[in-house]
């Protein structure tokens, strides 16, 4: 499964200072290290950054490249932002991944035609201005649409990650089991299936810290038994690599020897 590491995020206070005076060694030290840790992705959150956000990003992704040889998922609303993102990315260690566009028409216009311009790849979040749909279904319908804005602007089937957004569930626990069938009817959407991710931490947002650990590692269980192409998680966690290590030996997706915690 691929693994999208989510540390680098402006919603954390060392990072959010690091980003506020350029100083490239905290975001370097998480980019290295989650790379080390088996992250085939690197996500960069840099928020609207309604200021400077063509600056911030193009700098973020710049020091981050410097370190580690793994595509960057370009994570912001502002539309300039992303775009110098994608100009400054390197593209040698593989295409950009958007994060993200989603149902919602402004969304959808400003970033789909990015993708195809720049040749990257792009998340989709299956909501639309009404919010995130109950069903499954409705979540297939929403994707529907957002495949063909895609086709529209050029953009293979291939590279779309579709997500059925993960709410938590402590407070929406009957909503679990949607985002669970909703990856598996993404993937009956078209041949080849499309690509699939997950916020996966937000399934237990709102839970003591003593449960959030086994909430999240068994949720993912039930995901990739369906068909999760990747998460955005953090790859630090060792009994979540642990744990999803495990499921693709035991669906023969990683070849089993003693020591394929370790591979």
């Amino acid at each position: 499964m691929i693994i999208i590491g989510e540390r680098i995020s402006v919603i954390a206070k060392k990072v959010r200072e690091a980003m506020a005076a350029r100083d490239p060694k905290p975001l370097q030290e998480l980019a290295r290290t989650q790379f080390e840790k088996g992250a085939n992705y690197i996500d960069v959150s840099i928020g609207p950054a309604e200021d400077d956000g063509p600056q911030l990003m193009d700098w973020a992704v710049k020091v981050i490249q410097e370190v580690v040889p793994v595509p960057l998922c370009l994570d912001t609303t502002n539309k300039a932002a992303m775009i110098a993102g994608l100009k400054a990315h390197n593209n040698k260690w593989g295409r950009a991944l958007i994060n993200s566009a989603s149902g919602e028409e402004e969304r959808l216009n400003n970033m789909m035609p990015l993708a195809g311009e720049y040749n990257a790849e792009i998340i989709a979040l299956t909501l639309t201005e009404k919010g995130i749909p109950a069903l499954a279904e409705e979540r297939c319908e929403v994707a529907a649409n957002i495949m063909g804005k895609a086709m529209e602007c050029g953009v293979p089937m291939e590279d779309i990650w579709l997500d059925p957004l993960i709410l938590p569930v402590p407070f929406q626990q009957d909503k679990c089991k949607e985002s669970i069938r909703a990856i598996r009817l993404f993937r009956e959407l078209n041949d080849p299936p499309m690509k699939t991710t997950v916020g996966l931490s937000n399934i237990a947002n709102g839970a003591p810290k003593e449960l959030r650990g086994i909430i999240t590692r068994n949720f993912l269980v039930l995901l990739m038994y369906e068909g999760l192409y990747s998460a955005i998680a953090d790859p630090n966690d060792k009994e979540f690599m642990d744990t999803m290590k495990t499921v693709e030996v035991l669906m023969e997706k990683r070849l089993y020897a003693h020591s394929y915690l370790e591979m």
